[in-house]
């Protein structure tokens, strides 16, 4: 990807924060969002291999970036994170909340633990997340906020009942923060990719999915990045919040 004209770079001198941005959406969240002239937090949990080879292919394109470690689910490292960006960089302006693991399996086998850490990174995690910046937002009077959902938050999956509920949750959250944050000027909106291209779907079998997406293939995490690029830095998307935007092929039609 290569960064558009400086002219032309509507989040010039805009610092976006990315959670789990060291592969698949979140990796190319922070592409698309560095092409339009962001500094970009790239949030990992684990790998920091995977995270400083996003910074380097930042940087190749003239973007700035950092790689910052946390487990989002966790409150002090959350404060920790959003402290490093403010040291930094002294503001945020759009937060993208991605981080998501899944612990798939049917519910009569589906361990508490399993339950809970899906529970705590996925829908937990963007309370935290979006809890610690709203007040960086609130006194900027300014700040875009993505979730991403899942159409498995819409429709349900078997074999996902924690996903399902962590997922429908943001959903249910994304519309009651955007009503609170609204009379300052933040936006908030959630995008629901169905099967995409990921490390998270690599063991999916296509064929019994594909006869479910019009489409009749998988997305790229490209193509959802493209949304939430719309959603973070366009001036047609700032009256735009409280919205769950899918990406999905056509799987889920209202």
């Amino acid at each position: 990807m290569e960064a558009l004209p400086t002219n032309l770079q509507r989040l010039q001198g805009k610092v976006a924060l990315i959670t789990g941005a060291s592969r698949g959406i979140g990796r190319a969240t922070a592409l698309a969002l560095a092409a339009e002239g962001a500094k970009i937090v790239v949030n990992y949990a684990s790998s920091r291999t995977a995270a400083d080879a996003v910074v380097a292919e930042i940087e190749a394109i003239g973007s700035s970036a950092i790689a910052l470690p946390a487990d989002v689910s966790k409150a002090d490292q959350v404060d920790g994170l959003v402290n490093a960006v403010m040291e930094k960089w002294g503001q945020i302006d759009v937060l993208v909340n991605n981080a998501g693991i899944t612990r798939d399996t049917l519910l009569l086998r589906m361990k508490p633990e399993d339950w809970q850490a899906v529970i705590d990174l996925n829908l937990t995690g963007v309370f935290l997340c979006t809890r610690a910046i709203s007040k960086i937002m609130l006194k900027q009077r300014s700040g875009r906020v993505v979730n991403i959902t899942s159409v498995a938050g819409q429709m349900g999956n078997p074999g996902q009942a924690n996903y399902s509920a962590a997922k429908a949750g943001v959903i249910g959250f994304t519309k009651t923060v955007a009503k609170e944050l609204a009379p300052r000027g933040i936006t908030v909106n959630a995008v629901a990719p169905g099967f995409i291209t990921t490390d998270m779907t690599a063991d999916l079998k296509a064929d019994g999915i594909l006869q479910f997406i019009p489409l009749g293939r998988y997305g790229q995490p490209e193509e959802v990045a493209g949304l939430i690029r719309f959603l973070a830095a366009d001036p047609a998307a700032a009256y735009i919040t409280g919205q769950v935007m899918n990406v999905d092929g056509g799987m889920v039609m209202a």
